[in-house]
């Protein structure tokens, strides 16, 4: 009985260190943060500490439904998306990209623009 209460005591501090350490994920244009393989997550996908999600304002995921318990520790290493987001603009509605269309000249496009579909208003 001794032992089980130990083992016990063992794990709740496991644990308990790790929910502050959680990480959710976010979208370039939303409001609300997800868990890792939430649908809304299909295009865009951010990490973020899950305490500064709250404190940046961003609300729950009404589908996925994240919390401390059920969300995955992140990893020190920086993903793909993160060190391409490092160069742009970051703010809490989104990112701001340079524009994917084209001019009449056939150049690309230098203005910058949060649209999801990566196009800036005229084009």
């Amino acid at each position: 009985m001794k032992n089980l209460k130990i083992l016990i005591l063992f794990i709740s501090f496991a644990y308990g260190g790790s929910i502050l350490a959680q990480t959710v994920y976010t979208t370039k244009t939303g409001e609300k943060y997800h868990k890792s393989n939430c649908r809304y997550l299909k295009y865009s996908k951010k990490a973020i500490k899950l305490d500064k999600a709250k404190a940046i304002g961003y609300q729950a995921c009404k589908v996925c439904k994240p919390t401390a318990v059920n969300t995955k520790e992140a990893s020190n290493s920086l993903s793909t998306t993160e060190k391409q987001n490092k160069s742009t603009t970051t703010t809490k509605k989104g990112t701001a990209t340079q524009c994917t269309g084209k001019t009449k000249s056939g150049k690309r496009c230098k203005r910058k623009t949060k649209n999801s579909n990566g196009r800036c208003y005229q084009h």
